[in-house]
């Protein structure tokens, strides 16, 4: 084979180049102005959502048959990443519609996808999803917010923290013990509406990144909801918020290259321009090598999170392993590839009036959110240990 040839096998199809170069317009252009801005107000940047809304590209994964554009996972992979290069705050519009929706694709009854997905499609709500507390965080299975069957209704009460877009987002997949002594077992899966009696919201965490995404408490006291909004089969709730983490770590991992990318862009342009000792920056051959130290990295996470889409579409058998190695991999290069992007504009990139410094904060989260890295460490052992 020749060395034309080989390298076709890594060459994205025709389809989903041309989503990438449709997204990157519309962020150079109406995406990109607001992000500072979103950093520094702390304030959900409803003119990104607009534009990306105009353009499909809010909660391009929805089916088609639900209003949607009906893109495969690495088509909205790379949405996330063109959207979080320019700007991670906005990249959690899509990320998390995709988090917030993925039960319902998976064990939702057709009328429930219908009556939620459509709205979402169209962008006139958003879907967030409600699995941590206050004290279950990696062990979910301990949370302590209860649903109680009431005739045809079901009650819940208690309090999900860390809920990202909460009190922007109209729907919430809302994970709840119905049956206690069963532990993960006993847990169910619904679909509560922002404008549910009961529902109410804290105040917007102070963060260190991703500051233009609230992320709220939600308080859930005595919301009453109709009991057809359970999503599945009762106690069937652990399994599906498993299933969609499967899934949607990949949506993290792109998200964390898509903020590394832009983080390596502005560096690359910054130590060509940048002259010291009489010649540019980029000259010397330890800048030179961090910068391939960078862009190795990256790519690196960008093939396995392109892989690991690949296999979300197809639901491989082994999507729970390359879903967690995907995360972890390229979260972890993006924490690397950010710092090293402020470590190259020096004292500049330490500040607010250069974009990296921010792209740093952004990256840390990807570490954390969806499953720490520690624990995907875990369930990637898991996966290569078992028989």
């Amino acid at each position: 084979m020749a060395a034309e040839e080989s390298f076709d096998v890594y060459r994205l199809p025709e389809e989903h180049e041309a989503i990438r170069e449709a997204v990157r317009e519309v962020c150079a252009a109406k995406v990109a102005p607001n992000a500072a801005e979103a950093d520094e107000t702390g304030e959900f940047p409803k003119a990104s959502y607009d534009a990306l809304r105009a353009a499909d590209f809010h909660a391009p994964h929805i089916p088609v048959e639900y209003g949607g554009a009906g893109a495969d996972a690495l088509a909205t992979a790379i949405v996330i990443e063109e959207v979080a290069r320019a700007c991670a705050a906005s990249s959690l519009i899509p990320a998390v519609n995709k988090l917030g929706t993925m039960p319902l694709l998976l064990a939702g009854s057709e009328e429930l996808k219908r009556r939620y997905l459509t709205p979402v499609a169209a962008g006139d709500a958003m879907f967030s999803y409600c699995l941590s507390e206050p004290e279950a965080g990696s062990d979910a299975a301990s949370m302590t917010t209860r649903a109680v069957r009431d005739g045809d209704h079901w009650v819940l009460n208690g309090v999900k923290r860390w809920i990202t877009n909460a009190g922007v987002s109209e729907f919430y997949t809302v994970f709840a013990s119905t049956d206690p002594s069963a532990r993960s077992r006993g847990i169910s899966a619904f679909v509560v509406e922002k404008s549910d009696a009961g529902v109410s919201f804290g105040a917007p965490e102070k963060k260190l990144g991703i500051k233009g995404s609230p992320t709220r408490e939600v308080y859930l006291d005595n919301v009453r909801i109709p009991a057809d909004r359970m999503i599945g089969a009762e106690g069937t709730g652990f399994a599906t918020a498993m299933r969609t983490l499967d899934h949607t770590r990949v949506t993290i991992a792109a998200q964390a290259i898509g903020i590394a990318q832009g983080a390596l862009d502005y560096a690359r342009g910054y130590v060509r321009e940048r002259k010291q000792f009489g010649r540019a920056v980029a000259e010397f051959q330890g800048i030179q090598f961090m910068v391939a130290d960078m862009g190795m990295k990256l790519e690196a996470a960008r093939q396995l999170t392109y892989a690991a889409a690949g296999k979300s579409e197809r639901g491989d058998a082994d999507l729970t392993y390359f879903g967690a190695a995907a995360k972890c991999f390229a979260s972890d290069a993006a924490m690397e590839i950010t710092t090293d992007a402020v470590q190259l504009l020096g004292g500049y990139g330490y500040t607010r009036d250069y974009p990296v410094e921010r792209m740093m904060r952004d990256a840390k989260i990807t570490q954390i959110y969806e499953g720490t890295n520690q624990v995907q460490r875990i369930v990637m052992a898991r996966q290569l240990l078992r028989d």
